[in-house]
């Protein structure tokens, strides 16, 4: 059970607070975007403000990125994996054990530059397709345009 010092919040509240179904937030722990909650005597799931604010950046990845439930779990274990990393962290330590830390960041970095930059590329490719049809739309209007201009000429 959860240590009496820590609020916790049940699935409900965690829902109300995030803008999430329960089932969503369910669905999260079954695909590992949550951790298994811990659990009351009679088996309600309690979730920490560690794992609300995980959940809201779940929602914020997606809205902001587009990107799957797998590039976001990845994403956000990353940064977990970051964080430990910093508590890791001893001033004291070897130059060698530095370096291992500072290459392990360094690999979690470029593992989530790569999704960002995955994405992006999809999204200027989207970007490209839709000016285009933009300037495909303003051809069209302006072709309209002068047979309109030609056809009133016609009338007067």
């Amino acid at each position: 059970m959860a240590e009496a010092s820590e609020a916790y919040l049940q699935i409900g509240e965690v829902a109300e607070r995030t803008g999430v179904t329960q089932r969503t937030l369910r669905f999260y722990e079954e695909k590992g975007l949550l951790k298994p909650p811990s659990r009351m005597d009679g088996g309600f799931r309690l979730y920490s403000e560690d794992d609300v604010h995980r959940v809201e950046q779940v929602r914020r990845l997606q809205n902001l990125l587009g990107v799957t439930l797998a590039d976001i779990k990845e994403m956000v274990d990353a940064e977990e994996m970051l964080r430990e990393l910093r508590a890791q962290y001893r001033p004291e330590a070897g130059v060698a054990e530095k370096k291992r830390q500072l290459e392990k960041a360094t690999e979690v970095v470029q593992a989530q530059y790569a999704i960002v930059k995955q994405k992006t590329q999809q999204m200027d490719e989207m970007k490209g397709q839709l000016e285009e049809r933009l300037r495909t739309f303003e051809r069209w209007m302006s072709e309209l345009e002068r047979l309109e201009q030609k056809a009133a000429m016609a009338r007067s």
